[in-house]
């Protein structure tokens, strides 16, 4: 079970840290922005040194480990299972094809792409700034 800190526990996280050590928080995704991303997904921090003044850790960029554990709720030291990297990449709904793929195309799909290809305005032709 990997433990976990809660907004309010922010001095007992900053004694038992230690640094070097990843650490992950839970972001619920917002469906209506993102309706084919994942409702969850983690991110993970590694915090490195120690402010100058408070002593207080933080990463590599300045984030505090007590603000972020105030801002972005529980903190857990192990990755959640069965949830992705929010910095790993989506699943793929709809773009270009992976290499390989042969599949062919029908005829109704000819003619749309012909019809976007023709309804395209001429770059030649075309006026900008106005």
């Amino acid at each position: 079970m990997p433990k976990m800190w809660k907004p309010g526990q922010e001095k007992k996280f900053c004694r038992e840290l230690q640094l070097g050590k990843p650490y992950y928080v839970i972001h619920n995704v917002e469906r209506r922005v993102a309706p084919y991303e994942d409702a969850q997904l983690y991110s993970e921090y590694v915090f490195t040194k120690r402010l100058p003044i408070t002593g207080t850790p933080c990463t590599a960029y300045g984030a505090a480990a007590s603000t972020l554990l105030r801002q972005h709720g529980p903190i857990y030291d192990a990755p959640p299972r069965g949830m992705r990297n929010i910095a790993s990449p989506a699943p793929q709904v709809a773009g270009p094809l992976p290499k390989g793929y042969t599949a062919p195309l029908d005829e109704a799909e000819i003619r749309g792409l012909e019809k976007r290809v023709a309804d395209m305005p001429d770059p030649k032709k075309r006026r900008w700034g106005r």
